[in-house]
């Protein structure tokens, strides 16, 4: 199993429009973005085969995409079907052909896999109640100057929470919390008890009773989180990321926050943006503060019970790094305690 193997957003739907072509970044690999004729979208290698000019800067016209240098035009499979310079005396030839990948359209987003023939032939995740009848989704878009590993960990991470979002999303006070985390066939499942009103400023709204939250978090190879709370009727809510390697130091992530809010579905929908807009923000802050620091000192983390779900994902993630399969990893459920 290789990272390549795996499916990647590399635009929303809306974001591409016919007769338009965007430039992204996946695994260090460029590549140009667009639709085809049939208004599939298309992904070549960034790189034009005559004078290694970048595509993504070029035309798209009838499904083709013309270099922007000396006009070479490739069509969805990546041949070249017309050369300016060469005037009618042009002959397509199998050498003349860029690099593709494989594509998918799914829940609004746009998917790249740069493996042509994958050892396992795995799915785009599917985005939990996307358009579904009584959900909203909230989209929001960043990059953060960190890798994937510690994104995802981030995301799925509530210690933090008291000391980056204090009062917005959490506040420190050493309330006791219980967790049960298992590694299983490649993902991390994370359980919490003792989870009542510490929420910050929607406490009141989401969670007006103060019952038991019933709060999970999820990690799924290579690259996805999703975490889920549920506070009663109409009080349900999904934050799920995905989060995109483009290099070792950057990764920009895809974040659906999809809830069900009964009757203050729509009303709430500015309000769920901003606080998903403003906490991320904060992460983003912090998570390249850590970047910087791993890039002068290394990683080296020293580990506490409360960080069982990372050990768990960088497991995940290290198998793959080895060309190894996590989903043979041994099964291993841990019960932890822990204060925020």
């Amino acid at each position: 199993m290789q990272f390549e193997d795996f499916w990647y957003i590399v635009a929303l739907s809306e974001q591409l429009k016919p007769n338009q072509v965007l430039a992204r970044t996946v695994l260090g690999e460029w590549l140009a973005i667009f639709r085809g004729a049939d208004g599939k979208p298309v992904a070549l290698r960034d790189r034009c085969l005559h004078r290694n000019s970048r595509l993504s800067p070029g035309k798209v016209c009838n499904g083709t995409l013309q270099c922007p240098y000396h006009g070479w035009i490739y069509d969805s499979c990546g041949n070249v079907i017309a050369v300016p310079a060469e005037g009618n005396d042009f002959q397509s030839s199998p050498q003349r052909r860029a690099e593709s990948y494989p594509t998918k359209e799914q829940d609004g987003y746009i998917y790249v896999r740069l493996a042509d023939t994958p050892r396992i032939d795995f799915q785009p995740f599917p985005m939990p109640y996307y358009k579904q009848p009584g959900w909203e989704t909230v989209r929001v878009i960043n990059r953060f100057a960190n890798n994937v590993t510690n994104c995802a960990e981030n995301f799925i991470d509530i210690p933090h929470t008291a000391f980056v979002h204090p009062g917005v999303f959490r506040t420190s006070r050493q309330q006791k919390l219980e967790m049960t985390v298992e590694r299983c066939h490649g993902s991390v499942l994370v359980e919490y008890g003792n989870e009542n009103n510490n929420l910050g400023w929607y406490s009141r709204f989401l969670n007006s009773q103060d019952g038991e939250i019933k709060h999970s978090d999820r990690f799924f190879m290579p690259n996805i989180t999703s975490v889920e709370y549920q506070m009663g009727k109409n009080r349900h809510l999904f934050i799920t990321s995905q989060s995109i390697p483009e290099n070792d130091n950057s990764t920009l992530v895809y974040t659906d926050v999809t809830y069900n809010y009964g009757i203050w579905n729509k009303l709430a929908r500015p309000f769920v943006w901003w606080t998903a807009q403003h906490i991320i923000s904060q992460d983003i802050e912090i998570l390249g503060i850590q970047g910087e620091a791993i890039a002068k000192y290394g990683t080296q983390f020293y580990n506490t019970p409360a960080d069982t779900i990372h050990i768990f994902v960088e497991s995940i993630i290290s198998a793959i790094s080895r060309g190894e399969d996590p989903r043979l990893l041994p099964n291993q459920s841990v019960k932890v305690t822990f204060w925020v």
